[in-house]
């Protein structure tokens, strides 16, 4: 049964675990394992965790990402979980976790200690909690987040931040939020890309990409279209079916970024859960026979 308390995951391929480090930029993998942010499936998950696990994986699914707070399971419950991913050859590469996983004391430690039980990668701040702030505030984050990176490194583990929309904003000295962050964490520090709050707030995927070579080495599959979610727009589309230029991005992403698996994500739509991840698996693996 699955207990009160949430998840995050990560990906990376066995090539990519096995030849890299986590402190220097990974030899591109010859494939690139398409998983999913457990977010898109929270009811089912908190129903019944084994069997949300088992549906993923009969759907084509081979990597999962926890969400927060992944934190309030014990370790032998995590043990547990590892050997559920083990039993169906599922990956947990990189987690989404809360900022107590990313600043010193015992939440840190035991995020260390779950994430490499998971056998994970990458500990992601799933969001910073600030809408706005001044340069200095932001520079105050990304010093936390480069601190992390420095405790996280020697463990095996590389720190993260998934952006959203607040990400995307100009700062009063004209750069954006993302560019500053970029610019004062260190070069394995993963710029896990969402791309649907990406292209809400009208900034490039694809120019962001090319960018930032090597530092793109995860990807979350979220769609956005104009219009509201009562219409069945905005976040509530498919994947494939908003305006996000899908074939520039994954071409931008496995020539440039140095993206190492993708996560589906999708906060809501017009059908159930699981037929959501099962209709966007199936457009994502359409769109990959195109390129």
């Amino acid at each position: 049964m699955f207990a009160a308390a949430p998840l995050l995951g990560s990906a990376l391929t066995p090539d990519v675990l096995a030849a890299d480090s986590p402190t220097r930029a990974p030899s591109a993998p010859k494939s690139y394992p398409i998983g999913i942010e457990m977010f898109a499936v929270r009811n089912a998950m908190m129903k019944d965790l084994p069997g949300t696990l088992q549906t993923l994986k009969t759907q084509g699914y081979e990597v999962v990402e926890f969400f927060a707070p992944y934190l309030g399971w014990q370790i032998p419950y995590a043990k547990t979980v590892r050997t559920m991913l083990d039993d169906l050859g599922l990956k947990a590469y990189s987690t989404h976790n809360g900022m107590p996983a990313m600043v010193p004391g015992d939440m840190q430690t035991k995020a260390i200690e779950i994430n490499q039980i998971l056998g994970t990668r990458h500990i992601v701040l799933s969001s910073p909690g600030m809408e706005t702030g001044t340069v200095d505030e932001w520079k105050a984050l990304a010093a936390k987040l480069t601190a992390a990176s420095d405790t996280f490194r020697p463990h095996g583990l590389l720190a993260g931040l998934h952006n959203h929309d607040a990400e995307w904003a100009k700062l009063a000295d004209g750069q954006r939020v993302m560019e500053l962050i970029a610019a004062n964490t260190p070069a394995d520090f993963v710029l896990q890309l969402d791309v649907g709050t990406c292209v809400k707030a009208g900034a490039d995927p694809v120019a962001w990409i090319n960018a930032h070579p090597g530092r793109i080495r995860s990807a979350h599959l979220k769609d956005w279209a104009p219009g509201t979610e009562a219409q069945e727009k905005s976040y509530r589309v498919l994947f494939g079916e908003g305006v996000s230029p899908w074939k520039q991005i994954v071409t931008a992403l496995e020539a440039t970024g140095g993206v190492e698996f993708y996560l589906m994500e999708q906060e809501g739509s017009r059908y159930s859960e699981l037929e959501t991840s099962s209709r966007c698996l199936a457009s994502w693996k359409a769109l990959r026979r195109t390129l």
